[in-house]
């Protein structure tokens, strides 16, 4: 005779959160990211501040590579400290879906720019542009824009979400969302100076904080960067040749 009692099936365990699962960098991590990413910096600015001003477009398109190269350089370092293990920094496969949501923001981060700009010319009177060295890039013609393009809509994103997402943002994350999120935006903000840029930094940096949380990727972070970055370059060169 069968017997009709069927024992329960254990439930399964709670299945933790991307951002919480296996290795995560620490402090020896941020210490050796932030070193580099100084030295590289300022080495690069030292490049910059020397050529004149009448070759903008190049300074433009080395400032970008400046700031590629010091996240990537700084995310190198900090890999080879301890963990080599790219899961460990987000380097981690995610939906397109994220993909979609991390360039739609940075879309929206982009439009956000433009206001915070026209209302921070308009309340300070200050009409410079601190990028406007990247604008002479974006409308330097077709070769000074490719270049503009990957590097400032590729490998610059790349290389600062390596560095302010991967390491830093992952790092903070065992002390909680708020340090991870605010802290690492923080830092990423105050990066790009003391300027109209800092507010959408911020902004840039809490979206894909944000997302790494949610998905345990610096995937959706790298759209939500390139996007931005690449409407700063795209709309400066069709404004150049509209005008030309």
């Amino acid at each position: 005779m069968w017997n009709d009692h069927v024992s329960p099936v254990p439930a399964a365990p709670p299945v933790a959160p991307p951002e919480h699962t296996g290795k995560r960098p620490g402090w020896p991590e941020i210490a050796v990211a932030a070193v580099a990413y100084v030295v590289l910096v300022v080495a690069g600015i030292a490049l910059i501040v020397s050529i004149p001003d009448e070759h903008a477009v190049a300074r433009g398109i080395v400032s970008y590579v400046v700031s590629a190269l010091a996240g990537l350089g700084a995310f190198g370092m900090a890999f080879v400290v301890r963990l080599r293990d790219p899961g460990a920094f987000g380097l981690r496969r995610v939906s397109g879906k994220w993909l979609l949501v991390g360039a739609g923001l940075g879309l929206g981060a982009f439009v956000l720019n433009i206001a915070v700009s026209a209302v921070y010319a308009r309340l300070s009177g200050d009409t410079g542009n601190p990028q406007g060295d990247y604008r002479a890039a974006a409308g330097g013609g077709a070769f000074a824009f490719v270049l503009t393009l990957l590097c400032g809509a590729v490998a610059t994103p790349l290389g600062e979400e390596l560095a302010f997402r991967g390491v830093l943002a992952g790092a903070l994350g065992r002390y909680g969302s708020w340090a991870s999120v605010l802290g690492s935006s923080a830092v990423f903000a105050l990066a790009h100076g003391l300027n109209v840029i800092l507010p959408i930094a911020f902004v840039v940096g809490t979206a894909s904080s944000l997302l790494l949380r949610k998905t345990g990727s610096v995937w959706p972070g790298v759209c939500v960067h390139a996007a931005n970055n690449g409407l700063s370059v795209i709309l400066p060169a069709l404004a150049a040749l509209a005008a030309r």
